[in-house]
């Protein structure tokens, strides 16, 4: 009789501790461990998924060093009057013109090895070539760029022409009408300096300038 009534009341006492525990787990959520087991936290449920594992496998993997993509926002250099871009065709044919080559042969610009940027101490050279277009508003300008014989033909022919336009430039700065300027680039084909040392290439590496005047009208 005495087994009896212990056995009940430890029935009575052990129904409702596991009901709780029953309750307790029904209203248990679940975590990733640091073991990346799932791991028990009372009091909340097991929020729904937000990715299928299709959608691990279909995102692009990136290196922590790989550097961010940046847009390249540097413009393209193009030559400039009164904020406009220049025309590359002034619209007359210097082979119609009278071609003095000797008038402003002293006003040559010279530039650095592998460079299209008149230097500061060719300006005054420029402003002469500017003062003697501005007394004969008739007078027009052809611009010839030279290279030294270093490089391909096909890249000093490109340097030539960006030599001659940063001239025309330079020019229309100071006001001088970038339609009365032609250019044209030989790349390395006419050396002033057959040498082939650094006294010579830096003669050559140059912009001249030719005066175009009117042709006399045939009688």
């Amino acid at each position: 009789m005495d087994f009896s009534i212990k056995n009940m009341k430890l029935n009575n006492l052990i129904l409702p501790v596991a009901l709780a525990l029953i309750a307790a787990f029904a209203t248990t959520g679940c975590k990733h461990g640091p073991n990346g087991q799932l791991t028990t936290v009372p009091g909340q449920r097991l929020p729904a998924p937000s990715a299928t594992p299709a959608d691990f496998n279909t995102k692009p993997i990136v290196a922590e060093n790989t550097p961010p993509i940046v847009a390249n926002t540097n413009p393209p250099v193009v030559s400039q009057f009164n904020g406009n871009p220049i025309p590359t065709s002034a619209g007359w044919d210097p082979a119609d013109m009278n071609q003095d080559r000797e008038k402003l042969a002293a006003y040559t610009v010279h530039f650095k090895f592998d460079s299209a940027i008149v230097q500061d101490h060719e300006q005054a050279n420029v402003a002469n070539v500017g003062q003697a277009l501005s007394a004969n508003p008739a007078a027009k300008l052809l611009v010839e760029g030279h290279c030294d014989e270093r490089g391909t033909e096909e890249y000093n022919r490109s340097l030539g022409e960006r030599r001659a336009l940063a001239l025309r430039e330079a020019l229309a700065k100071i006001g001088i009408d970038p339609m009365r300027i032609r250019t044209i680039s030989y790349g390395k084909d006419q050396p002033v300096d057959p040498g082939h040392d650094e006294s010579a290439w830096a003669k050559n590496r140059r912009g001249q300038f030719v005066y175009c005047t009117p042709k006399a009208p045939v009688q």
